[in-house]
């Protein structure tokens, strides 16, 4: 028969593991990615009218409506696009304070960060430098600022905010290079939209591998994943992680995108 003060004991090492006292790990649960405040900013437009030159660019994307960002996106300046971290992010934008070339009753538009504006030291901030630090900027392309407003303005008054990126499918893995060099290139990320790190681990071999960003959102790592069922770790800029299992088959193939059934 087990003393009376036996039970007490096991709820006080209960209690006391459920705070981390003997070592266990507290494991939070995130929820999803919220809207953030508004901003104002400028939005001017570069492409054709049709997208054109403006469907690749500084975030890795090879063709961003193949890979179903649509011509919704944005090259952002330097001051947001963050060394490439901010790619994928999603923007809410409105055009604001200038009846005269604002598309009245128009609704607010969606698009994702997908390229670089450059700077033009060349040019003052406010006056041809759009993209210029410290301002925050976006060139959208020319079917997205057509939507808000005329395109005889060229640059217009905005307000923008990040919001969640809703996607459809799954997150998509690409692997390109070779067995000694493998750049892997994530798309259609939900939630957050960008990736601020990714690991990768096979099915034998192959151990969790943190991977180093290339440019934008292609990283890289000289890990050899050839012959190995490979999981991918997604964590967004917002800390939270989503896990990929088995994405890729073991039989994978360079140049394939693989797509997993779910995504943040």
């Amino acid at each position: 028969m087990s003393a009376p003060w036996a039970p007490l004991v096991v709820l006080a090492l209960l209690a006391l593991a459920g705070d981390g006292a003997v070592g266990a790990k507290v494991h939070h649960k995130h929820g999803r990615f919220t809207a953030g405040p508004w901003k104002p900013a400028h939005a001017t437009f570069y492409g054709g009218r049709d997208g054109s030159d403006t469907r690749a660019g500084a975030c890795g994307y090879k063709d961003t409506v193949a890979e179903g960002y649509g011509l919704q996106t944005a090259a952002v300046s330097t001051a947001m696009f963050n060394d490439g971290e901010t790619c994928g992010a999603c923007y809410e934008v409105r055009c604001t304070d200038s009846p005269e070339w604002c598309k009245a009753g128009t609704a607010p538009l969606t698009v994702t960060a997908t390229n670089l504006c450059p700077p033009n030291y060349q040019l003052p901030g406010d006056d041809g430098g759009w993209c210029n630090p410290p301002r925050e900027h976006l060139d959208l392309t020319m079917p997205a600022f057509l939507q808000i407003a005329e395109e005889k303005a060229g640059i217009v008054p905005i307000s923008y905010r990040r919001v969640p990126c809703a996607k459809l499918g799954g997150i998509r893995y690409t692997i390109t290079g070779n067995k000694y060099f493998n750049m892997v290139a994530v798309t259609n990320v939900g939630g957050a939209g960008d990736v601020a790190a990714l690991k990768v681990k096979g099915n034998k071999r192959v151990k969790w591998t943190l991977l180093q960003r290339n440019w934008g959102q292609v990283w890289q790592t000289s890990e050899d994943l050839t012959g190995e069922s490979l999981t991918f770790r997604v964590m967004t800029g917002d800390h939270r992680k989503h896990t990929s299992w088995h994405v890729l088959p073991r039989d994978w193939q360079f140049g394939v995108t693989y797509q997993a059934p779910k995504n943040f």
